[in-house]
C-alpha cells in the first residue's frame, strides 16, 4: 500500500510586521519557498501536478487564488494549476493534508503544499471588508449569544478566547510570561547554533527570523498591559507575533519517489482535523491530539517531538496540562511567540522546523498540532525515513 511522503521542506525567514520582508509581495514570498523546497527535493517543475497553498486573508495582494499566481511567479509551466485553502491558522497544515490525500488517491503524483501570509501588506482582518457586515450571520450569533458578552463586537474573538482558555485551565500571568520568555530564549539559541539554516531559504538579503527578542526578560514582560480585556492576563508579550513569511513541502508517495529515484525525508503517518467550541475557540489541539492518537494507536511517549503552535502562551500550556506530555519535547527551538505567526504559512513552517529538527537529532516521530480561528484544530504525525 502506498504511503504519502515528504521529499523536502523549506521556508523563508519570518519578518516582523513592517519589517525586513514587508517590501516583498506575498506571491513572491510563496514562489520563493516553493522553488526552494522543489530544488531541495531534487525534482524539477515538470514533475509537479498541483500546488495547494494556505492563506487566510485572501483579499488584495493575496486574492485571486494566490497559489496559482505563485506558480506563475515561480516560473513554473503554465500547465501546473494551484488552489488556495483557508482553515485559518491551520491553512497550510491542511494544505499538506490535502496534498497527502491527493497523492494517495492517485489524483496527483507530486503536489507542492504550503502557505503564505504577508501581514504587513495585507493586515489581519482585511478580508472582512469595510462596511461588509459580519461573516457569522444572525443564526450563528443567536446560537452562541449566551456564551458571549453582548458588548463584544463579534461573537468569536481570538484574543478574548485566549483569555478564556487561560481561565478555564488555570493558567496565570506569571506562567504565560515565563513561557514567552523561554520561547525567545530557545529561538535565539537555535539561531546561534545554526539550527534553522537547513530549512530557511534566504530572500531579499534576509537570512534569519526577525522577531526574536534577545533583550526581553520577565521584568519587561510583566510590565506589559493586558491586550484584550481590561483586567486580563494575556499580553502582547504572551501572544504570537504578526509576521510575513511562506513555507512549502513537496509531497508524493513512496512508490512514486522510487520511480523518480529520489529519497523521501519523512512519511506523513496520519492527519486529522477537529472542530471545537468556537467561543472558547483555541483549545482544539487537545481533542485533535486525542483523535490522532486514537487513529494511530500511538501513546504520547512514543512521540519524540511536539510542535504546538504558540498562538498564545495559554494554548501550549493548556495542551501540556491536559495531555501530560513531556514539556522538554515541545517546541524545542521556540515557536510563534518568538519566531512569528504568518497565519497562512504557519502550519507548513512548523512542519519544516520539526522535520529538520528530527533530521538533525536523529528523531523518528513528531506530532504537529495547531489551534485555529472559529474553533478548529489540525494534527499531523510525521515519521522520519
Amino acid at each position: 500500500m502506498a504511503e504519502a511522503v515528504v521529499l523536502a521542506a523549506a521556508r523563508t525567514p519570518l519578518g516582523r510586521r513592517g519589517g525586513v520582508l514587508s517590501g516583498v509581495h506575498a506571491v513572491d514570498l510563496a514562489a520563493h519557498a516553493m522553488n526552494a523546497a522543489l530544488e531541495r527535493s531534487g525534482l524539477g517543475p515538470d514533475a509537479v501536478d498541483d500546488v495547494v497553498l494556505g492563506c487566510v486573508s485572501q483579499v488584495g495582494e493575496q486574492s485571486w487564488n494566490i497559489a496559482r499566481n505563485a506558480v506563475l511567479a515561480a516560473g513554473w509551466p503554465d500547465a501546473i494549476p494551484g488552489t488556495t485553502v483557508d482553515r485559518q491558522c491551520g491553512s497550510s497544515q491542511q494544505a499538506v493534508a490535502f496534498a497527502a490525500a491527493a497523492v494517495l488517491a492517485g489524483h496527483a503524483d507530486v503536489v507542492v503544499a504550503g502557505g503564505v501570509e504577508s501581514m504587513s501588506r495585507v493586515p489581519m482582518g482585511s478580508s472582512l471588508g469595510a462596511g461588509a457586515g459580519e461573516p457569522y450571520g444572525p443564526a450563528v450569533r443567536e446560537r452562541y449569544a449566551a456564551q458571549v458578552d453582548a458588548t463584544e463586537a463579534m461573537p468569536f474573538n481570538q484574543g478574548v478566547a485566549a483569555q478564556r482558555v487561560a481561565a478555564k485551565y488555570g493558567i496565570g500571568r506569571e506562567a504565560m510570561d515565563a513561557f514567552a520568555l523561554a520561547s525567545h530564549e530557545k529561538a535565539a539559541a537555535a539561531t546561534d547554533k545554526g539550527r534553522f539554516k537547513a530549512e530557511i531559504a534566504p530572500i531579499a538579503g534576509v537570512e534569519a527570523d526577525e522577531g526574536i527578542r534577545r533583550d526581553t526578560s520577565l521584568e519587561r514582560l510583566a510590565g506589559l498591559r493586558p491586550a484584550f480585556t481590561a483586567d486580563g492576563t494575556v499580553t502582547a508579550g504572551s501572544s504570537s507575533q504578526i509576521s510575513d513569511g511562506a513555507a512549502a513541502l513537496v509531497v508524493t508517495t513512496d512508490e512514486h519517489a522510487r520511480r523518480l529515484g529520489v529519497r523521501p525525508l519523512a512519511r506523513i503517518a496520519a492527519a486529522c482535523a477537529v472542530g471545537s467550541d468556537p467561543v472558547l475557540m483555541l483549545d482544539g489541539p487537545i481533542p485533535a491530539t486525542a483523535k490522532i492518537l486514537r487513529r494511530t494507536g500511538l501513546d504520547l511517549d512514543e512521540i519524540d517531538v511536539f510542535e504546538v503552535n504558540e498562538a498564545f502562551s495559554a494554548i501550549p500550556l493548556a495542551w501540556l496540562a491536559e495531555t501530560g506530555a513531556d514539556e522538554e519535547r515541545m517546541n524545542p527551538n521556540g515557536g510563534a511567540i518568538a519566531l512569528g505567526h504568518p497565519l497562512g504559512a504557519s502550519g507548513a513552517r512548523l512542519a519544516a522546523t520539526m522535520l529538520h529538527h528530527m533530521q538533525a537529532d536523529g528523531l523518528h516521530r513528531g506530532l504537529q498540532v495547531m489551534c485555529e480561528g472559529g474553533g478548529m484544530a489540525n494534527a499531523t504525525v510525521f515519521e522520519l525515513l
